[in-house]
């Protein structure tokens, strides 16, 4: 509001001078409580609208914080930064494989081993079928 000239209460407190053939001061008085309601009204909606501008800048950059784009994360987030869903989701990801891999890498290795001997006990029936044969 720096290009503001009048305030309402200026406006309510301004007196004209009379003369002679000058207009009806009731009127003036009654144009001038019309201009007031409306310089109000008008300051009311402005300062709205500066507040809701400023809820939605703040939701913007909230939601922009928490939702990075891709090519903007490497350079714009320092190593001191906030941890992101991402970085909490990786460390995760490493604790787990590390509590329980060595179960899963002790049970891939027996299943591939088991499998390796059924694959080696059908080879073997095969041949012998073949065998057979002749």
């Amino acid at each position: 509001m720096a290009n503001v000239i009048y305030t309402p209460n200026d406006i309510l407190e301004q007196e004209f001078k009379t003369k002679m053939r000058g207009y009806d001061p009731i009127e003036v008085d009654e144009f001038l409580d019309n201009v007031i309601k409306d310089y109000e009204a008008y300051n009311k909606d402005l300062l709205t609208l500066r507040e809701e501008n400023d809820r939605l800048k703040a939701k913007i950059e909230q939601l922009s914080k928490a939702q990075p784009a891709p090519s903007r994360v490497k350079e714009a987030a320092p190593k001191s930064s906030a941890v992101t869903n991402f970085d909490i989701l990786k460390r995760l990801s490493n604790l787990e494989r590390e509590v329980f891999g060595k179960k899963l890498d002790q049970q891939a290795s027996a299943q591939a081993s088991s499998s390796d001997l059924s694959q080696n006990y059908t080879q073997d029936e095969n041949d012998i079928e073949k065998t057979r044969q002749f």
